[in-house]
């Protein structure tokens, strides 16, 4: 990165993570072939996607393997992001491409700043020369600069979150709908027969696309199988008293009474919560990614399961598809990802369905690939 860029980086106080430099003296120079580490084996490997990326590596060594330059902006660094830092990063190791992964090492309260700042990364990447850009981004406010990258030259890829209506290539990530549908199907396989009512944690209003999408697929689902949903619309930020007496209030006043609850999102936790204020502690629960929160309550058997997004995966993809759009074109990186793909542009890395009683193997995983939150 230039010294420019390095100052930028100062300025909007972002951190850099390891670098994952290799060796760049001149376009077209041709540098040792890609040798990619093996994945240990363990039941939450996924195999069709691991498959997928060796055989996007087989095809990129067929022919000449040159240098490359990208970055991956982040929203952060930490938590939810810290898999997705760390799958990145280790994907441009391997590859031996000159780039960065970037974000904040806190979660800004200024959703228009932290808008502005990302805005600001993707104009600076380009500046700085970078041929490929992977981006979560907050929303549609940032299209605008992502495609001034895109008729700069360089190739756009999101993850964890998609700006559709952009010039993105691809969008790597969780697909919504299918995901709550699968959260779902977790949580229909414990309960008696209908009639009754499942109560959703989750977000109604589609202001929210991909809660909402989630939201929806958990719906439909619960609805073909003969139950009555009832949405509890999630409430984020510090609102978690608030958040647990919707959820009570629902629980009491629903009829037929309410059978289960799933949980769609990291605060899913606050359902036992809700359960135990509304007397009602033996509803089954599943619940929606990892907060420690959530797995301490699988462990006391509250929780019955959760569902994990696989971040780690979103970051490792994104720097081998940029460099599969470089050096075989954009339809043939597509090709070779037709097993992932869900529609024309989508790269769905699915999500891991962890039981109460997997929580120690599934750690175990984690731990081995590097990527515990």
């Amino acid at each position: 990165m230039t010294t420019v860029g390095r100052c930028w980086m100062a300025v909007f106080g972002l951190i850099m993570t390891t670098a994952a430099c290799g060796s760049s003296d001149g376009a077209g120079t041709e540098i040792p072939r890609i040798d990619r580490a093996p994945t240990p084996e363990n039941e939450f490997r996924p195999a069709q996607l691991e498959a997928t990326i060796d055989n996007l590596i087989a095809r990129v060594n067929e022919g000449t393997v040159e240098p490359m330059q990208m970055v991956v902006l982040l929203k952060n660094l930490t938590g939810f992001f810290a898999p997705i830092a760390t799958g990145a990063n280790r994907a441009m190791g391997e590859l031996e491409v000159t780039g960065n992964v970037l974000g904040p090492t806190a979660q800004s309260t200024d959703t228009t700043t932290s808008q502005e700042i990302q805005n600001q990364q993707i104009k600076q990447a380009v500046v700085d020369g970078a041929e490929g850009i992977g981006i979560s981004p907050y929303d549609d406010t940032n299209a605008a600069a992502m495609d001034e990258a895109v008729a700069e030259g360089a190739h756009v890829v999101t993850l964890d979150g998609d700006v559709p209506t952009s010039k993105r290539s691809l969008y790597v990530g969780t697909v919504n709908k299918s995901a709550g549908a699968t959260a779902a199907k977790t949580l229909l396989a414990m309960l008696p027969p209908p009639p009754g009512t499942v109560l959703i944690h989750g977000a109604s209003s589609p202001s929210w696309v991909d809660g909402h999408n989630r939201t929806q697929g958990a719906r439909e689902e619960i609805e073909a199988a003969g139950y009555t949903p009832l949405v509890s619309d999630a409430i984020f930020n510090a609102e978690e008293a608030a958040d647990v007496d919707t959820i009570q209030f629902l629980i009491g006043a629903a009829d037929p009474p309410v059978l289960g609850i799933v949980g769609l999102f990291n605060i899913s936790y606050r359902c036992v919560m809700g359960a135990d204020v509304a007397g009602a502690p033996g509803i089954p629960i599943v619940a929606f990614d990892f907060d420690p929160k959530t797995v301490e309550y699988m462990r006391e058997g509250r929780i019955k399961a959760t569902h994990t997004q696989r971040q780690y995966y979103q970051g490792y993809l994104v720097p081998y598809i940029l460099y599969g759009i470089k050096t075989i074109g954009l339809e043939g990186t597509k090709e070779i990802l037709a097993p992932l793909m869900d529609g024309d542009s989508t790269v769905n890395t699915g999500i891991d369905m962890i039981p109460a009683g997997k929580i120690d193997d599934y750690n175990d995983f984690l731990d081995r690939i590097g990527a515990i939150q």
